[in-house]
Parts: C-alpha cells; structure tokens; sequence
C-alpha cells in the first residue's frame, strides 16, 4: 500500500506499506490496481497513467473509471456466494452478502 499517511489500523493487515506521495514509478511491476484515494483528480491521474502501461485498476467511488468491480463475497467450506453492483451499489452489496451469510450462520436458509 502506498500513501502518504494510512488511517489508524490499516498498518494491522498483512500488506507491505510504503510512506509516500504517488509519482509515476510507484506503478511499475503491477498488473492490477486499486486506487483509493480521497483526492478524485488523483485517482484520475493515477487510473491515467495505469492505463497507459497496461494496469487493470478500479477506482474507489468512481465505476465509470474502472476497469472492473470486486463483488461482495461470503465463503464457508466449499460454497462461495458473491453479489456485485457493478460498483454502483457497494453498500448495498455488502448488506446483501451479509444477509445471506447470516441466514446461513444462523440455519434459517439451507445450504443442502
């Protein structure tokens, strides 16, 4: 992960950080990306440049800019359900995949 500060907890997931401004360099060596700014001229920047060396990126709050959607996703043993919004509903994809998940924690919903 990349930026200048991470918001408090986020150095507790397992992922390398690396304190700093984005410049053009930081993209080579990927061939996927998510940007997740708070700043929306950045993360058109940043989806620019990707763009143009070959980087699939999806761009926080902004579907129209990415190349793909991640979907909501709930997995026990060998059952994966995901629901997706095309990026237009992450909230609301969430809630769903939380409903599921919970009629099927709590057995009101089956899986045979």
């Amino acid at each position: 992960m990349l930026a200048p500060r991470f918001a408090e907890g986020f150095e507790e997931l397992p992922f390398t950080f690396l304190r700093k401004s984005y410049e053009e360099g930081d993209l080579e060596g990927y061939q996927l990306l998510y940007i997740c700014t708070d700043d929306h001229v950045l993360n058109r920047r940043i989806k620019e440049h990707a763009g143009s060396i070959g980087i699939f990126a999806s761009v926080c709050d902004a579907p129209a800019l990415c190349d793909f959607t991640s979907p909501a996703i709930f997995k026990q043993d060998n059952l994966t359900i995901s629901v997706a919004t095309d990026g237009k509903e992450v909230k609301r994809a969430i809630a769903i995949r939380n409903r599921i998940q919970e009629l099927i924690e709590n057995g009101t919903l089956q899986i045979d």
